[in-house]
Protein backbone atom coordinates (compact mmCIF):
# COMPACT_ATOMS: atom_id res chain seq x y z
CA UNK A 1 0.00 0.00 0.00
CA UNK A 2 2.24 2.32 0.87
CA UNK A 3 6.12 3.22 -0.52
CA UNK A 4 8.61 1.04 0.69
CA UNK A 5 11.22 2.33 3.01
CA UNK A 6 13.94 -0.22 2.19
CA UNK A 7 17.76 0.29 1.32
CA UNK A 8 17.09 -0.12 -2.08
CA UNK A 9 13.79 1.11 -2.34
CA UNK A 10 14.88 4.90 -3.00
CA UNK A 11 13.42 6.74 -0.63
CA UNK A 12 15.89 6.91 1.86
CA UNK A 13 15.42 10.24 4.24
CA UNK A 14 19.41 10.95 4.66
CA UNK A 15 19.73 11.23 1.39
CA UNK A 16 17.09 13.73 0.23
CA UNK A 17 18.78 16.18 3.13
CA UNK A 18 22.40 16.07 2.30
CA UNK A 19 20.77 17.50 -1.67
CA UNK A 20 18.56 20.47 0.56
CA UNK A 21 21.28 21.87 3.13
CA UNK A 22 21.35 25.18 2.17
CA UNK A 23 24.57 27.03 1.27
CA UNK A 24 25.64 29.45 3.41
CA UNK A 25 28.77 31.07 1.24
CA UNK A 26 28.92 34.34 -0.54
CA UNK A 27 30.95 33.80 -3.73
CA UNK A 28 32.53 36.84 -3.79
CA UNK A 29 34.12 36.51 -7.27
CA UNK A 30 31.69 38.45 -9.19
CA UNK A 31 31.97 41.49 -6.95
CA UNK A 32 36.07 41.22 -7.15
CA UNK A 33 35.38 41.17 -10.83
CA UNK A 34 33.60 44.47 -10.96
CA UNK A 35 35.49 46.42 -8.60
CA UNK A 36 38.47 45.38 -10.57
CA UNK A 37 36.96 46.78 -13.76
CA UNK A 38 36.35 50.16 -11.91
CA UNK A 39 39.72 50.53 -10.26
CA UNK A 40 40.47 50.49 -14.03
CA UNK A 41 37.77 52.36 -15.21
CA UNK A 42 39.14 55.10 -12.82
CA UNK A 43 42.72 55.23 -13.17
CA UNK A 44 42.40 55.61 -16.69
CA UNK A 45 39.64 58.65 -16.41
CA UNK A 46 41.58 60.32 -13.21
CA UNK A 47 44.16 61.78 -15.33
CA UNK A 48 41.53 63.71 -17.57
CA UNK A 49 39.45 65.26 -15.26
CA UNK A 50 42.20 66.79 -13.74
CA UNK A 51 42.99 68.62 -17.30
CA UNK A 52 40.05 69.85 -18.90
CA UNK A 53 40.86 72.72 -21.34
CA UNK A 54 42.45 70.49 -25.04
CA UNK A 55 46.05 71.68 -24.81
CA UNK A 56 49.21 69.86 -27.07
CA UNK A 57 51.80 70.17 -23.79
CA UNK A 58 55.03 70.15 -24.48
CA UNK A 59 57.78 66.61 -23.96
CA UNK A 60 60.13 66.71 -21.11
CA UNK A 61 62.20 64.07 -19.61
CA UNK A 62 61.19 65.87 -15.69
CA UNK A 63 60.30 64.26 -13.30
CA UNK A 64 56.56 64.64 -12.32
CA UNK A 65 55.91 66.66 -9.12
CA UNK A 66 53.71 65.58 -6.48
CA UNK A 67 50.18 67.34 -6.47
CA UNK A 68 49.47 69.84 -3.78
CA UNK A 69 46.22 70.08 -2.37
CA UNK A 70 45.44 73.66 -3.15
CA UNK A 71 46.71 74.54 -6.10
CA UNK A 72 45.70 77.00 -8.90
CA UNK A 73 45.43 75.81 -12.27
CA UNK A 74 46.29 78.32 -15.52
CA UNK A 75 45.92 77.39 -19.07
CA UNK A 76 46.60 79.00 -22.13
CA UNK A 77 45.08 77.09 -24.93
CA UNK A 78 46.84 77.31 -28.59
CA UNK A 79 44.42 79.87 -30.07
CA UNK A 80 45.77 82.48 -27.41
CA UNK A 81 42.57 82.28 -24.83
CA UNK A 82 43.19 81.61 -20.93
CA UNK A 83 41.43 79.95 -18.47
CA UNK A 84 41.83 80.07 -15.00
CA UNK A 85 40.64 76.48 -13.11
CA UNK A 86 38.81 75.99 -16.36
CA UNK A 87 37.02 79.39 -16.61
CA UNK A 88 37.67 81.82 -19.56
CA UNK A 89 39.14 84.93 -18.60
CA UNK A 90 40.19 88.04 -20.64
CA UNK A 91 44.25 88.41 -20.18
CA UNK A 92 43.51 91.85 -19.11
CA UNK A 93 41.37 90.58 -16.02
CA UNK A 94 43.71 88.32 -14.97
CA UNK A 95 45.51 90.36 -12.35
CA UNK A 96 42.30 91.24 -10.49
CA UNK A 97 41.60 87.54 -11.02
CA UNK A 98 44.79 86.67 -9.22
CA UNK A 99 44.48 89.47 -6.85
CA UNK A 100 41.22 87.71 -5.29
CA UNK A 101 42.99 84.15 -4.60
CA UNK A 102 42.97 83.87 -0.85
CA UNK A 103 46.67 83.05 0.47
CA UNK A 104 46.44 78.83 2.30
CA UNK A 105 46.22 78.09 6.05
CA UNK A 106 50.31 78.79 6.51
CA UNK A 107 49.94 82.09 4.73
CA UNK A 108 51.56 81.31 1.52
CA UNK A 109 49.84 81.60 -1.70
CA UNK A 110 48.90 78.19 -3.64
CA UNK A 111 51.11 76.70 -6.00
CA UNK A 112 49.89 77.47 -9.82
CA UNK A 113 50.40 74.99 -12.71
CA UNK A 114 50.81 76.45 -15.69
CA UNK A 115 49.83 74.44 -18.75
CA UNK A 116 50.63 76.41 -22.18
CA UNK A 117 50.31 74.41 -25.79
CA UNK A 118 53.33 73.91 -27.00
CA UNK A 119 52.98 75.78 -30.25
CA UNK A 120 52.72 79.02 -28.55
CA UNK A 121 55.00 81.87 -28.86
CA UNK A 122 57.47 82.01 -26.16
CA UNK A 123 56.72 86.10 -25.00
CA UNK A 124 53.37 84.85 -24.63
CA UNK A 125 53.89 82.24 -22.18
CA UNK A 126 56.58 84.33 -20.58
CA UNK A 127 53.93 87.45 -20.12
CA UNK A 128 51.90 85.22 -18.33
CA UNK A 129 54.40 84.12 -15.55
CA UNK A 130 55.85 87.88 -15.35
CA UNK A 131 51.65 88.73 -14.35
CA UNK A 132 52.05 85.90 -11.98
CA UNK A 133 55.01 87.04 -10.42
CA UNK A 134 53.74 90.43 -10.29
CA UNK A 135 50.95 89.16 -8.22
CA UNK A 136 53.22 87.34 -5.82
CA UNK A 137 53.05 83.62 -6.90
CA UNK A 138 56.44 83.03 -6.62
CA UNK A 139 55.52 79.04 -6.62
CA UNK A 140 54.75 78.09 -10.48
CA UNK A 141 55.22 74.79 -12.05
CA UNK A 142 55.24 74.22 -15.80
CA UNK A 143 52.99 70.94 -16.97
CA UNK A 144 54.48 69.24 -19.50
CA UNK A 145 53.90 65.59 -20.98
CA UNK A 146 56.72 63.33 -19.56
CA UNK A 147 58.24 61.58 -22.64
CA UNK A 148 60.90 59.17 -20.77
CA UNK A 149 63.95 58.92 -22.98
CA UNK A 150 63.86 61.45 -25.89
CA UNK A 151 66.84 59.85 -27.84
CA UNK A 152 68.42 63.58 -27.73
CA UNK A 153 70.68 64.65 -24.69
Amino acid sequence: MGASLSPGGGRSGRGRRRARTPVSEINVTPLVDVMLVLLIIFMVTAPLLNAGVPVDLPDSRAQALDQEPQQVNLTLARDGRLYLDQTEIERAALPDRLASIPPGADGKLPLVTLRADKSLDYGEVIAVMGELNRAGFNAISLVTNSSGASGQD
